[in-house]
C-alpha cells in the first residue's frame, strides 16, 4: 500500500474497487480504491493509507461506513 496515496486494503473486495469510507465520528468523507489485502485483525474491516485516513480524521481505529462504487472512481 502507498502510504501517500488514497487507497485502502480490504480482505473480499477485488483490487481496484473504489469504495467511499465515511468518518462516522464527523461525517468526512474519502475514495479510496482497494489494492491490497487486510485488515488482519479480527473486527476491522478496512485499513485505510495514512493519506487516506488523514483525508478523513482518523488517527488509530474508528468506526467508519463504506460504499462501494465510490464517486468519480
Amino acid at each position: 500500500m502507498n502510504a501517500s496515496s488514497m487507497t485502502a486494503a480490504h480482505r473480499t473486495l477485488p483490487f481496484g474497487t473504489s469504495v467511499t469510507v465515511v468518518n462516522n465520528h464527523n461525517g468526512r468523507t474519502v475514495v479510496v480504491r482497494i489494492n491490497d489485502r487486510g485488515p488482519f485483525v479480527r473486527g476491522r474491516v478496512i485499513d485505510l493509507s495514512p493519506a487516506a485516513a488523514r483525508a478523513i480524521g482518523v488517527s488509530g481505529v474508528a468506526p467508519v461506513s463504506l460504499t462501494v462504487g465510490g464517486r468519480g472512481g
